[in-house]
């Protein structure tokens, strides 16, 4: 008989939903192709060290708020269950996240099958197929897909089956002791590797055809981290490194073992210029692999290809019951949130099971009744915004709704906005969706230069101008946008103060119920 759910990968996504599912008793099997959880963890990063920060301690009593900076535990029901516990390094070691997976696939006893290699999936009337490496078939209603992006990507250039691998080159810096260096990719993996050569390497050049962006500007922790940036400072203090901006056009490997690199350069007009290498070394990113799938249930792939097509339930727009937890979901807010981090898809996972028990196990979004009042309502939003880790987090993608027909009104949390937008949770006479956001041109500018004026924290006249990181509450009337309203920034994001943030909200609030009749 078929399991409710096959649930492929015990990564931390898939470990996070398996706990889910285990603690509330529904039918699932995790399919694993490592010995272990967090198999992705044992090889990467390359150099291992992570680069999701860990704070330890935060002076914060509060479990909720401390998980706005731990960046690497689950969600359980377990307050020990915590990877604060297994390292105060700021930047901790991957080996040390694998033993947390593993102590948490344990602790909660998630039904894996490790050494299960999925090298097939089909789908027929009664739900999904796959078979594994030793030819045995595991049958679900439903499949979730939560392996991550553990293919790497190889992008089309001549002669680049010819360079060494992010995935399998030697590490060892003393390696590349008085050699030159072409490292192609403009990534944290680019940035890390070239950081762990410097000391050996004589010569060292990154490439790519892309501006480097940080993430300390555009907030998309994706971006280049300044723990892997010492690289920019020897490179503008002209220390024998060098960032090239343009494309690598072909890479030939010539008979004395070094390598002759075409480049074309972004910058001027020249024509492709001859560069020569004794290493060259492709860090040039992942992506979801798809080859497992059969044609009949092989889902959409979106963004160069690199990962499936979501709707707002995280389900495949092409194979239903396909659903992705995990980095998979970054589709869904590519390069603006945190969906491909596990401190963002952690809450991302928790909302598709949620979603998955009201589609599937007669269940109700959980929620907590108010009282249908201003007062009540602002009071209620005012107390998340301040304490909320999941809107944190995952700000612009995730929300909590409170619902009010009559004389009831219902407080949901965490509901991803989109799906609140596809009417996931029915239709409500009034409706506020509140989320936490940077404003819209908040990656615009130095925001370290002094002389360009910003809008000054606890100006609740000018919220709505406001860049850095607030709450915004909107107001739907029979599901169309009535109103919004912005808090005011606050430096300590404490959003709290009577008369900047309490009583514009309370205002705000009762003007919407009023008009609304």
């Amino acid at each position: 008989m078929p399991h409710d759910y096959l649930i492929i990968g015990a990564g931390p996504a898939g470990l996070q939903l398996a706990a889910s599912l285990e603690r509330d008793g529904h039918d699932y099997v995790v399919l694993e192709r490592g010995a272990g959880p967090g198999t992705f963890f044992t090889r990467f990063p390359r150099h291992r060290q992570l680069i999701s920060i860990n704070k330890v301690h935060t002076g914060y009593q509060d479990a909720e708020l401390r998980l706005r900076m731990d960046w690497n535990s689950l969600l359980s029901d377990d307050p020990e269950l915590l990877f604060t516990r297994y390292s105060e390094r700021y930047f901790p070691q991957a080996d040390d996240l694998v033993r947390y997976l593993s102590d948490f696939a344990s602790a909660t006893g998630a039904r894996v099958e490790y050494d299960t290699d999925v090298v097939q999936i089909s789908r027929g009337d009664d739900g999904f197929t796959a078979v594994d490496h030793h030819g045995r078939a595991w049958q679900g209603r439903r499949l979730v897909m939560a392996t991550g992006v553990s293919q790497l990507h190889v992008p089309p250039i001549p002669g680049i089956e010819s360079a060494e691998r992010y995935d399998t080159f030697d590490t060892d810096p003393a390696s590349f002791t008085d050699q030159e260096v072409l490292v192609i990719g403009k990534g944290n993996s680019g940035f890390e590797t070239a950081e762990a050569l410097m000391e050996k390497a004589a010569v060292i050049h990154v490439a790519g055809p892309h501006s480097v962006k940080m993430a300390w500007q555009s907030h998309y922790v994706g971006h280049l981290r300044a723990v892997n940036n010492n690289f920019l400072d020897t490179y503008q203090l002209k220390s024998q490194n060098t960032i090239l901006d343009g494309t690598v056009e072909s890479i030939e490997r010539q008979s004395d073992g070094r390598y002759r690199v075409m480049f074309r350069y972004a910058r001027t007009t020249e024509a492709s210029r001859e560069l020569f290498y004794d290493r060259v070394i492709a860090c040039t990113g992942f992506r979801f692999d798809a080859s497992v799938f059969d044609d009949n249930c092989r889902p959409a792939l979106v963004i160069h290809d690199r990962f499936p097509e979501q709707t707002a339930a995280y389900e495949s727009t092409t194979v239903p019951g396909l659903y992705f937890a995990g980095t998979l979901t970054q589709q869904r807010d590519f390069k603006k949130s945190t969906s491909g981090f596990i401190h963002g898809f952690r809450y991302g996972v928790r909302a598709l099971y949620r979603i998955l028990a009201t589609r599937y196990h007669d269940e109700t979004w959980p929620a907590e009744r108010v009282e249908p009042t201003p007062e009540a309502i602002s009071d209620a939003i005012i107390a998340r915004v301040n304490r909320s880790s999941a809107l944190w987090q995952q700000f612009g993608v995730l929300g909590d709704v409170v619902s009010a027909n009559g004389a009831v009104a219902l407080y949901a949390e965490e509901v991803p906005v989109a799906y609140v937008a596809d009417g996931g949770l029915g239709d409500a006479r009034h409706r506020f969706v509140i989320t936490l956001e940077y404003g819209p041109d908040h990656d615009k500018g130095d925001p370290f230069d002094i002389s360009v004026p910003r809008v000054v924290e606890n100006d609740a006249a000018n919220a709505h101008d406001a860049s850095y990181l607030h709450p915004v509450v909107r107001y739907y009337r029979d599901g169309a946008m009535a109103g919004v309203h912005h808090l005011a920034e606050n430096l300590d994001n404490r959003w709290n103060l009577p008369t900047v943030h309490q009583q514009p909200l309370a205002v705000f609030v009762k003007e919407c119920l009023a008009d609304a009749g």
